[in-house]
């Protein structure tokens, strides 16, 4: 009795801790639901955050939807209260313009100057000094024979190139004969004809310098007068224009003072070494000129006159033109002016409802249709974030005036939606941006039904892509249509001009070329979020590709099998609406580990079966290995996920019957043999994809094994085979239903008809043909005898491999 209550005992401490246990996962995992939660719920708000930080703050709303150049088709309009008639922003620039005119540019006096320009004028003739010089020095040689001229000749060359005094060779040669006559004839230091320029340039720089030099060009200078400053006495005048000199001018008057005291070639030396020492003394103020244009800017009148309360500002069907789009944006600014803060806040919130009601709408969809999506942290944050980003983009571009809202392309966030996941959630997305953008542009319906239909048949056309240029091409053409239908219907409805939809018409066919930019984005969005598009699934699908070929020339009988299964597959997934492309490259994947041993399968052998040598325990792991085999490869090729899943689940969990048969006839004892050790690992297939994947596999392996394929014999593999995984449980966790499970059958059925058209015997239509369900069980019968008697690798290949 002892032993059997401590037995008990035990047992039932097992069971408590096990309760225990169970527990304690339960709120593990009760608390990572939680944290998700938490992280979804910080994700949408800070997108909603987003969309109301980016909902433009305006200081009003137009009266009405309007255009300049149509006719206005609301009611009469009539002044509600009196308000001020704000001048057009043309009006106001112009005035702005004709004030940088008028404005006095200020300039100081720079006193410096005036002791400046005799010291420049000493430094020319030291600088001049040495040339001089070497110049006489040179002469004398060539008068006295006993001297060496050639080498006074270089040290005058060397001298005259160190100078830095730039005189034409005219002016040059007057000043040297001067200086030389001087020194060679003795003559007084006065009648050299330097020291006479020197002489009558202090007089003439001093009496410009007096009158003023300014240190910009007249002629960039619009205004009459100008302002003097003399920041050392502190007095101010304004001068005449007419009555000061630039450098130029000052040149000018220097050529013709010169020419007066001076014959041709002296007055020509003359007046290059003045342009050498003269400078302006009137020094340009951007700062002081800045401040006065601002303080004569600030004084501009932003009105002129006004409106009386009850004065007729438009009636219905008058034409709105320039003035009268003036006087209506002058009475909602008024409005706004007017405006309380309680009437503010009341417009404001009643925005933030809309778009909230919005946004939740959308939310709702993803909790209840599209739950993986809403319960992937990582692929809610992606939803949210393109959205948030065209949301931000669209109220940003509410201060541009200039610009059209149209240039923002709306449809990327629903095209790179519809891609990655699905048309329906593209579209709902198209529909709640289409909302939040509408009420950005002043709650726009034209701008909010050209949207929903652009971004709508955009969708459309990226359902199913097949190829690149129907991205490139199809889409934004689909696009700058259904925008410009759209536009088109409204403007004949109101009469429109051509000016402002060809406006609209420009910014279409902008929006369209940004359109471009979702592939690159699509391509980023792949690396950062670790998603599967059509795109990788199009550049997968290339048997070209390294692995493909490796498959073709290691296992060139699997290739083709994949090939096959790869065409049941798509076959299959187009007809129940699955995705086909994703079928058809996984199916191009699924048994890459093969490559492994290719000759322990049937389709790789030739004539030699290398699994008489094993035991079928042993030939059972050799083939479940080209699962996991398969895997590892596709994780060092970085396959995606989504191919990978095919390879694991293309099997299931099922059992490798041939060999499980033959270990217990060998055996004997049918209990020594656990069946765990004959069944794939799984898991099972969990989407529509991967379930067609499982099927068209064992329905290709198994029709290749058929000797003399029929009608009857091929309709009733299929529907065997399908019915045993459906028993089996291989597919219960696929959302495949009883009538798509019916459709892949006729589909697999007509594909394989096909394949195998040349040794087709169809069934008799007359009365001596067989009953149908009496030939069915006939040849089920048949092809149960037959598979009886089958050598063992085509056994081993109908049973999985």
């Amino acid at each position: 009795m002892g032993l059997l209550q401590k037995l008990g005992l035990g047992r039932k401490r097992k069971k408590d801790e096990a309760v225990l246990l169970g527990d304690k996962a339960r709120v593990d995992q009760q608390k990572v639901k939680k944290k998700r939660f938490y992280i979804r719920l910080t994700i949408f708000l800070a997108f909603f955050a987003v969309v109301i930080y980016a909902l433009p703050q305006s200081s009003f709303r137009q009266v009405a939807n309007y255009t300049v150049g149509e006719p206005w088709m609301a009611d009469d309009l009539t002044a509600p209260f009196t308000f001020s008639l704000k001048k057009a922003e043309a009006e106001l620039e112009a005035e702005r313009e004709q004030i940088r005119e008028n404005t006095e540019p200020v300039f100081h006096i720079n006193h410096n100057v005036q002791n400046t320009v005799p010291g420049r004028i000493d430094s020319v003739y030291q600088a001049l000094q040495p040339v001089l010089d070497a110049w006489v020095q040179w002469r004398r040689a060539d008068l006295n024979p006993d001297l060496q001229a050639e080498n006074d000749s270089l040290r005058f060359e060397e001298e005259r190139a160190a100078s830095s005094i730039n005189l034409s060779d005219t002016s040059w040669e007057t000043l040297l004969e001067s200086y030389s006559e001087t020194r060679l004839n003795n003559l007084p230091a006065d009648q050299f004809l330097g020291n006479e320029i020197a002489s009558q340039l202090e007089i003439l720089t001093g009496e410009l310098l007096n009158t003023g030099i300014i240190d910009l060009d007249k002629m960039d200078l619009p205004q009459n007068e100008l302002i003097i400053r003399d920041l050392v006495h502190r007095t101010q005048r304004t001068v005449s224009l007419t009555t000061v000199r630039d450098l130029d001018e000052a040149g000018e008057y220097a050529r013709y003072y010169l020419s007066t005291e001076f014959g041709p070639e002296e007055s020509r030396l003359a007046t290059d070494l003045f342009m050498m020492v003269i400078l302006p003394n009137w020094i340009f103020s951007e700062e002081d000129t800045e401040i006065r244009l601002q303080e004569a800017m600030a004084d501009i009148s932003t009105t002129k006159g006004a409106v009386a309360q009850g004065q007729v500002i438009i009636r219905r069907g008058d034409i709105v033109d320039e003035e009268i789009s003036n006087t209506l944006r002058s009475l909602a600014e008024a409005r706004a002016e007017a405006a309380t803060d309680l009437e503010r806040w009341l417009r404001y919130g009643g925005e933030v409802l809309v778009i909230g009601v919005a946004i939740l709408f959308f939310l709702f969809y993803l909790y209840l249709y599209r739950r993986p999506i809403y319960e992937n942290n990582a692929m809610f944050l992606l939803v949210f974030l393109i959205m948030g980003a065209i949301c931000l983009a669209s109220g940003l571009l509410y201060d541009f005036n200039d610009l059209s809202p149209y240039l923002v392309p709306i449809a990327i966030a629903p095209l790179i939606l519809t891609i990655i996941f699905d048309s329906r959630v593209g579209l709902l997305a198209a529909i709640a941006l289409a909302i939040i953008t509408a009420i950005y542009n002043d709650n726009n319906f034209e701008y909010l039904i050209a949207t929903l239909m652009a971004c709508g048949f955009g969708i459309f056309s990226v359902r199913d892509i097949n190829k690149r240029t129907q991205f490139f091409v199809t889409t934004p053409l689909v696009i700058i249509s259904s925008y410009l239908f759209v536009i088109s219907g409204f403007a004949l409805t109101r009469f429109a001009g051509w000016e402002s939809y060809l406006d609209d018409l420009l910014f279409i066919m902008m929006n369209a070329l940004f359109i471009l930019f979702t592939y690159p984005l699509i391509l980023f969005l792949e690396k950062a979020f670790n998603i599967t598009t059509d795109f990788t699934l199009l550049e997968l699908s290339d048997t070209n590709l390294p692995l493909l070929k490796e498959l073709m020339n290691k296992a060139p009988g699997t290739f083709h099998h994949s090939l096959q299964v790869a065409n049941l597959a798509e076959s299959a997934a187009s007809a129940i609406g699955a995705n086909a492309l994703k079928c058809r490259v996984g199916a191009l994947y699924h048994d890459i580990g093969k490559m492994k041993k290719p000759g322990y399968f049937i389709e790789n052998q030739s004539g030699r079966n290398e699994h008489d040598k094993l035991k079928p325990r042993m030939s059972a792991l050799v083939i479940k290995a080209h699962v996991s085999d398969g895997v590892s490869m596709a994780n060092d090729y970085d396959l995606p996920d989504v191919i990978i899943d095919f390879i694991r689940t293309h099997h299931g969990t099922s059992l490798i019957r041939y060999f499980y048969d033959k270990a217990q006839k060998e055996t004997g004892n049918e209990s020594e043999i656990q069946e765990e050790d004959y069944r794939y690992d799984g898991p099972l297939p969990f989407t529509r994809e991967t379930g067609i994947m499982l099927l068209a596999d064992g329905v290709e392996a198994a029709s290749r094994s058929m000797k003399d394929p029929t009608y009857s014999k091929l309709e009733n593999l299929i529907n065997r085979l399908i019915d045993e995984n459906v028993h089996e449980g291989q597919l219960r966790h696929c959302p495949i239903t009883f009538h798509q499970l019916d459709i892949i059958k006729k589909t697999f059925l007509n594909i394989l008809v096909g394949v195998y058209h040349s040794r087709i015997e169809y069934p008799e239509s007359d009365d001596e043909s067989p009953h149908p369900s009496r030939s069915g069980a006939s040849e089920s019968r048949k092809e149960s005898k037959s598979r009886k008697q089958e050598p063992a690798q085509e056994k081993q290949e109908s049973d999985g491999e």
